[in-house]
């Protein structure tokens, strides 16, 4: 088989998929036949060519640069039109800075509505509505940090009514929007920074759970992220929570129930929640981890969530590595991610979901 430029996905992904014929990689990749000159989506029905005869493109384009044509028979140019459908969808709800009408976007893109809402979900991970809802809410965070009124802020993001802002920031904010709209104030933060065998830790709470635990950042840091925000050093109950939080530290897995104050949108949260359900002891790949929260083809979104987490260790985003069972990328280096999985008994190989 000969490759060709690179692929948004890992090759030994994508002739999985295209071996299954998966439809969720439609779009993503196409394959050439170089017997007939043709190129194809991955979930096409024709029967397989043999591997010398393969050659995988990362899009059509470079497909039709090689000299290929469309095939008949599975119309990979459909899939193209797809994701401009989607990229049109994704403009127009970016323009409104929230929800956009699915028969407005319909009516934009040229599909119908539950077409236009598959494919937008199949992409992105999520409904166009909970896209626009979650932008809208961004908004609305931003806007709490300029406005001198909550009222003006929220109505300003483009919500009809505060009411509606408070039923879409219910369990994300972890503080009330006023305090946001002052930069933390009124909050109280407990903090301390640790010495660990992974160096020194931080960890910050609200009296709801642990908002913050990174490695190597001072409380200068926590501070520019809570700017008007009363940060304290821990108290008693701090200190019971700071136990067992370094406890689970130095042995992962060991203490699940932890409380925390963390928030993201939908689609984060439910990455987060999938990265919890990870064992001790084994890991996953993105595309298992995008696949695992039911949204296989937002694998890199589910990276981008993965990279969004703010209370490292205790949502393990560390236990999600390269398809090739490489470590990969962590936000305090490859070193520390090295060690919790080396404590955790993990034993990363190709692709697939191992036990330690």
């Amino acid at each position: 088989m000969t490759d060709t430029s690179p692929l948004s996905v890992p090759k030994a992904e994508a002739l999985a998929a295209f071996a299954r014929r998966d439809k969720d990689y439609d779009g993503r990749f196409v394959v050439g036949v170089r017997t007939t000159g043709i190129y194809c989506r991955p979930s096409c029905p024709a029967r397989r060519p043999k591997p010398e005869n393969m050659a995988l493109y990362p899009d059509i384009p470079a497909a039709k640069a090689a000299g290929l044509r469309a095939c008949k028979r599975c119309l990979p140019d459909d899939a193209m039109e797809d994701k401009d459908a989607v990229h049109a969808a994704l403009a127009a709800i970016r323009a409104q800075g929230g929800p956009v009408a699915m028969a407005v976007l319909a009516g934009r893109t040229g599909y119908s509505p539950d077409h236009l809402q598959r494919i937008f979900r199949r992409a992105t991970g999520i409904s166009p509505a909970a896209y626009g809802r979650a932008l809208r809410l961004e908004r609305a965070r931003d806007a709490l940090g300029k406005e001198a009124n909550v009222t003006d802020a929220i109505l300003g993001a483009g919500y009809e009514a505060p009411s509606r802002f408070y039923e879409d920031a219910k369990g994300k904010l972890g503080m009330s929007p006023s305090a946001w709209q002052r930069g933390g104030e009124g909050v109280t933060i407990r903090w301390a920074v640790v010495p660990t065998g992974l160096g020194d830790m931080l960890v910050a709470a609200t009296d709801k759970g642990v908002c913050r635990l990174s490695f190597n950042e001072t409380a200068d840091a926590l501070a520019e992220r809570f700017p008007r925000a009363q940060l304290a050093q821990g108290d008693a109950a701090f200190a019971a929570l700071l136990a067992r939080v370094t406890a689970e530290v130095e042995a992962p897995g060991s203490d699940p129930d932890i409380p925390l104050d963390v928030k993201g949108t939908a689609f984060q949260e439910r990455i987060w929640a999938e990265l919890r359900r990870i064992p001790a002891g084994e890991t996953r790949s993105y595309a298992e981890l995008a696949a695992a929260a039911g949204h296989p083809r937002a694998v890199r979104a589910a990276g981008s969530a993965n990279g969004a987490n703010n209370v490292a260790v205790l949502i393990p985003c560390h236990r999600v590595v390269r398809a090739d069972g490489s470590v990969g990328g962590y936000a305090y280096g490859p070193e520390i991610k090295s060690e919790l999985l080396k404590r955790e008994g993990a034993r990363p190989a190709n692709g697939s979901a191992r036990k330690g």
